[in-house]
């Protein structure tokens, strides 16, 4: 029983992990946002959340990107792909926390590496809410389908972001330079990975397994002898 107990308390830490990584991704965008401007009297949101680097609210950002990369690098999924595809996207996590792009001007080595990081970032974790999530049981139930149109959409909505960012810097980014565009495109994807993995973490439509009773992890106690 002790170690049923121990293995129960390791699965609801594993999850609560999984949600605080979601939770990170949610809510990273707007607490950069919110620190600029309640802080350091910021009035303009910047154009990628990438600039946050050079501002005031730096350690939020590299310090969000290491969280996300140290989880994803001890992610233990069911497979040797699950864990490859979690190891590759904390690698480009950390590319992206310690490759910073430029402030202003042209693109140096340092900002190519940094949007090289950000796009194969999103794709992978998109390929993991897509591919790997989704993976069914022979029987799934009900929540774990419902969890499976989650993931889907969640990793579309990242795909299609991406694919946003790269076409709006490729075609549009000269004619609207001060657009934020990307910080919206970025921010709705990092929304998207956040809620995939709050799913994941047991969030939304959890498996109704049966309630371990707290009696069922109680030491036996020996009848006495009358």
């Amino acid at each position: 029983m002790k170690k049923e107990s121990e293995h129960l308390s390791q699965t609801y830490s594993y999850m609560a992990l999984r949600k605080a990584v979601g939770w990170i991704g949610i809510l990273l965008p707007f607490v950069l946002v919110l620190g600029t401007f309640l802080l350091f009297g910021y009035t303009n949101i910047l154009r990628n959340i990438s600039l946050y680097y050079h501002t005031e609210m730096r350690d939020v950002f590299v310090g969000s990107l290491c969280a996300i990369s140290l989880f994803l690098f001890f992610y233990k999924g069911y497979g040797k792909l699950d864990n490859l595809a979690a190891s590759l996207a904390g690698f480009f996590a950390l590319g992206i926390a310690f490759f910073p792009t430029v402030k202003e001007g042209p693109y140096n080595w340092q900002a190519y590496v940094h949007l090289f990081c950000a796009g194969f970032f999103f794709l992978i974790l998109a390929l993991i809410s897509l591919l790997l999530f989704t993976k069914k049981e022979p029987h799934p139930s009900g929540e774990k389908l419902k969890r499976n149109n989650i993931y889907i959409t969640c990793g579309s909505i990242m795909v299609v972001s991406t694919a946003g960012i790269l076409i709006f810097l490729g075609l549009f980014a000269k004619s609207y330079p001060q657009s934020s565009f990307v910080f919206w495109a970025e921010t709705i994807a990092l929304i998207a990975f956040g809620i995939s993995w709050l799913t994941k973490g047991g969030t939304l439509f959890p498996d109704r397994t049966q309630v371990v009773k707290t009696e069922a992890i109680k030491p036996e106690v020996p009848e006495s002898v009358e």
